[in-house]
């Protein structure tokens, strides 16, 4: 095995029993960046110089007797959340030479726990997509078959951890976008409950559902990395200040006895994909001969999630994208007539063309004409979605449905109709709109078309700030084999 094959697991045991050291651990790692990158798009800045600096130092507290979880572990980070000295461009033209001027306070975490920041991935400009075709610096492609869509708008992060670039890697989930990739690319991609990591350094796509969450090859290194990040921060007023708990701890359970596990009639409806439908059901199979009770529930304004999400998003993104207009943010082109045509000149050039549509939907919902029909509607709708989750959660402890609706589709395949992308949330948008922990697992192969099988991924959905539950669950389902 590669020492960039290892998960977070494996490598500690070697790190501290000084079979391998962290520097050798970078340099494959950097390595396996250089040799696929090329083809995969996975990595847009590549911190080699700093990440073989961070590692030696690593090292030299692996022999003074120093331990930690994620000490000398490689990892990658979205190139949407800040760091410090580091180009944070969000995929898009318009922050092409941006130099963050301070690290988010994940990345502070992670560097104090000694993790090693190898560099910035991929992903849709500014978050706004599900492939990470958007971004304007090229498409990522799928490492499983390289004539597919990782999955957005972490494709970047995902796919790098498919193609073992990294042990871990970070990413953003607004309205699936963590898990989604993580069941195209057939790893683990967990989105915290909203609070319960700190946004601050994000750069903010919708502010009320950002989560920044680890994609990872196992429950186990996710459960570690949540475990470092988590916690209450000064800087983000949004944070939690509940205390967090040793997750990889519960994924030692025995058995499931007296779990109940929600099976959402409203996930399962009879156009879902059979094959993806038998796979889900082979987990239910699972985790009941594991002691867990399956139950089955309704949410019954899951329909309006899509119409709300694409509502709510898009007018958030107007509002926080409104900074980014040449002067303290962004390109600065010199030549313009006058102020409104600079500012043209500047978002024109600066951003792509999923980004302007959303930005132009959700000036639409706020406009004075229109914000009680639709933004505050939405509003409205969303605190019932919220609702349905709170009654279900009554009587069942955690709910079991697809991550997608189908595995990963062809480059180009939904290029011409934005519709059909937005529909690809159509699972994962629930939980992000009533601010849940949900964490997307391997559940098996699917066929895909061209003979190719892919995987796709089962969803588990807890209340608000009950990681533990999903790391429970997940224990069980990942000592089964799909």
């Amino acid at each position: 095995m590669n020492l960039n094959e290892l998960t977070i697991k494996e490598a500690r045991l070697k790190l501290d029993s000084g079979e391998i050291t962290a520097l050798d651990l970078t340099k494959d790692c950097l390595a396996q960046i250089k040799k696929l990158n090329p083809e995969i798009n996975a990595v847009l800045t590549i911190c080699a110089e700093s990440a073989l600096a961070a590692a030696q130092i690593a090292d030299q507290k692996l022999r003074a007797g120093e331990r930690g979880d994620l000490l000398g572990i490689p990892y990658l980070c979205k190139d949407i959340i800040m760091t410090k000295g580091i180009r944070t461009t969000a995929a898009s033209k318009i922050l092409e030479n941006y130099l963050a001027p301070y690290d988010a306070t994940v990345i502070k975490k992670l560097t104090a726990a000694g993790a090693i920041l190898l560099g910035k991935t991929n992903l849709d400009e500014f978050a706004h997509g599900a492939s990470t075709e958007n971004s304007a610096y090229g498409v990522t492609k799928n490492p499983l078959d390289l004539k597919r869509v990782p999955g957005g708008s972490s494709g970047g992060s995902a796919a790098a951890v498919a193609a073992n670039m990294c042990l871990f890697a970070l990413g953003s989930d607004t309205g699936g976008s963590i898990r989604q990739p993580a069941s195209f690319c057939g790893i683990v991609g967990l989105k915290p409950s909203y609070g319960r990591v700190s946004r601050f350094g994000l750069l903010s796509m919708t502010s009320s559902t950002d989560v920044i969450g680890p994609l990872a090859k196992t429950a186990f290194d996710a459960a570690l990395v949540l475990k470092t990040i988590s916690g209450r921060d000064d800087l983000d007023a949004t944070s939690a200040p509940e205390a967090n708990e040793a997750y990889e701890e519960k994924l030692d359970a025995k058995n499931l006895n007296g779990l109940k596990i929600g099976w959402p009639k409203e996930y399962f409806l009879k156009d879902l994909n059979p094959i993806v439908w038998e796979r889900l059901k082979a987990v239910a199979e699972k985790l009941t001969a594991a002691g867990a009770q399956i139950v089955k529930v309704s949410l019954p304004h899951t329909e309006y999630g899509i119409p709300v999400y694409y509502l709510i998003t898009p007018s958030e993104i107007s509002s926080n994208l409104a900074r980014f207009d040449g002067v303290g943010w962004g390109l600065n082109k010199e030549e313009a007539k006058n102020l409104q045509d600079f500012y043209k000149t500047n978002r024109g050039s600066g951003f792509g063309p999923e980004v302007k549509r959303r930005v132009m939907l959700g000036t639409y919902a706020l406009s004075a004409g229109y914000y009680d029909a639709y933004y505050k509607k939405a509003q409205a709708v969303r605190t019932l979605i919220s609702e349905d989750f709170k009654k279900v959660f009554q009587t069942v402890d955690i709910l079991l449905t697809p991550t997608t609706p189908h595995p990963a589709f062809k480059i180009g395949e939904q290029a011409n109709d934005p519709l059909a992308m937005y529909l690809e949330d159509i699972y994962v948008t629930g939980a992000s709109l009533a601010g849940l922990p949900a964490i997307s697992l391997p559940a098996g192969l699917v066929a895909a078309g061209d003979g190719q099988a892919m995987p796709i991924g089962a969803q588990l959905i807890a209340p608000r700030l009950a990681e533990g539950r999903l790391f429970k669950v997940a224990g069980v389902l990942e000592k089964a084999q799909f």
